[in-house]
């Protein structure tokens, strides 16, 4: 068994208070490694190295240009080193390993990607009436305190690292503390990829304990989370006494929206894939599917066989389409939800635990037939392999039912009518819409919901500029005295 180490101030360190935490294998519930057990004084270490290296390090003397190498440098080193980061990923948070492979790919083309956007910060000339010249100037923010989730652990870093990093911020992140070890391995590269010491500290921990003091220390000067709303709310209050900067992505209920017109087998793929894949554990899984009347029944039909021949197994398994859940924590959630949901509506496929596993936290693709919106598996984010099917009358219908929750993070519109697609596109509350597709992410869009599920935006330029300061320059170009006397 491994213990990984935090990284403060570019050295590999313990926690102050000694601690360690268990992490799991969810496939054999095994201890796998451990990891310091992060609290106040950890933090007060990483967010005071993150603030002198921003005001007087290396950090502020590194260009743009530089910055952009070193992002450069940490791609290739993760495509390098991709088939033992996915192996390792796989391993800590139960996704296949085919789905580790693309997350590890797309973690090397977000840093690419925002290495290349850091000499792409503009400023701005302002057209001012008076004899004089006006700039904008945009500069970093300060000190970027991140916390990410367990479901994407690698990708969710670089979403937040890259930007900040190209932007000229510094770091201090916490991954989840079931899923660190990706994370930690790829910081133990950083000293020696040229990041200056102080420019990315991770400190890992529990959230109560290493999370609540990074978004209260008075050195951080903004807050980036994804996770859940009820944390967020507490983050939000938090940040409030400081008025940190913050931004945040809070997971969804999201519409899959399928018209009669739809291509019926592109469409019962979209909706097992927009579900099922990551065992339902993302924020933008389109757990609520809305079917129209006319191909309700064959619809509910056709996703019920598919479903039962989802193959679940070990992560490392080639062939495994489904993995355990993450935890014991999660595993048990989902499990309560699954008994939820056979008192509220009709199950039609799963609802229960595979027997074919003696060990790990493992749920059969579980679809709940004839739900009504109110329910609360049609309410409530799940975060698992939990589908709630919803019958509907038509486009005003659609759109009603697909509005009616608190949040609005993401949405499908599957339609051969194009028109009726746009009109849906429109009136639909939420931050990213898919036609005819289902869970597609690129880093040059961006990412971020309506409502409850957050506000602010990653990836794309739009992340970039989260991270940055607007500071108006005026320079009086009029020789004469201003003649206020």
């Amino acid at each position: 068994m491994k213990r990984y180490r935090m990284y403060i101030n570019g050295a590999r360190v313990e926690s102050a208070g000694g601690g360690w935490l268990p992490v799991y294998d969810p496939s054999t519930e095994e201890i796998i490694a451990e990891v310091p057990d992060g609290n106040a004084a950890d933090v007060d270490r990483a967010a005071k190295a993150a603030r002198a290296a921003f005001e007087s390090g290396a950090w502020p003397q590194t260009t743009a240009q530089e910055r952009g190498r070193l992002l450069f440098r940490l791609a290739d080193k993760i495509r390098k080193e991709a088939a033992s980061l996915a192996e390792l990923e796989s391993r800590n948070c139960g996704k296949p390993i085919t789905e580790a492979e693309f997350d590890v790919n797309d973690t090397a083309t977000c840093f690419e990607y925002y290495g290349g956007l850091a000499t792409k910060v503009l400023g701005h000339v302002n057209p001012v009436p008076d004899n004089a010249l006006s700039l904008s100037l945009r500069e970093p923010v300060g000190v970027a305190g991140q916390i990410i989730p367990w479901n994407f652990p690698l990708l969710m870093a670089a979403w937040k690292l890259a930007p900040a990093l190209a932007a000229g911020c510094t770091c201090v992140l916490k991954p989840a503390e079931q899923t660190p070890l990706t994370v930690l391995e790829m910081a133990g590269w950083l000293a020696d990829l040229g990041f200056p010491p102080g420019a990315v500290n991770i400190v890992t921990g529990l959230g109560e304990t290493a999370g609540a003091p990074i978004v209260s220390h008075a050195d951080v000067d903004k807050v980036a989370f994804t996770g859940s709303a009820a944390v967020g709310k507490i983050i939000l209050r938090t940040a409030a006494d400081s008025i940190k900067r913050v931004t945040m992505e809070l997971g969804g209920k999201s519409p899959n929206i399928f018209f009669a017109d739809a291509d019926f087998e592109a469409a019962i793929d979209g909706a097992l894939f927009g579900v099922f894949i990551n065992q339902g554990e993302v924020c933008s899984a389109g757990s609520r599917i809305l079917v129209e009347r006319p191909i309700y029944s064959k619809f509910i039909e056709a996703m019920a066989a598919k479903a039962k021949t989802i193959r679940l197994g070990p992560p490392l398994d080639r062939e495994t389409k489904m993995g355990p859940l993450v935890s014991r924590e999660q595993y048990d959630r989902v499990r309560e939800y699954q008994e939820v949901g056979k008192s509220e509506a009709n199950l039609v496929a799963g609802g229960g635990r595979p027997a074919a596993f003696g060990k790990g936290y493992y749920v059969e693709p579980t679809i709940f037939a004839d739900v009504d919106n109110g329910a609360r598996i049609a309410r409530e984010e799940i975060f698992g392999p939990v589908a709630a099917v919803i019958p509907f009358e038509g486009e005003a219908d659609a759109i009603r039912i697909a509005n009616d929750t608190p949040y609005g993070l993401a949405a499908a519109v599957w339609s051969r009518d194009i028109f009726r697609a746009f009109r849906v596109v429109k009136a639909v509350r939420a931050g990213i819409i898919w036609v005819n597709h289902m869970q597609p992410t690129c880093v040059e869009a961006p990412w971020g919901g309506y409502k409850q599920s957050g506000f602010g935006r990653e990836l794309g330029p739009w992340g970039i500029e989260e991270y940055l300061e607007t500071k108006q320059v005026y320079i009086n170009l009029n020789e004469q005295p201003i003649g206020w006397y």
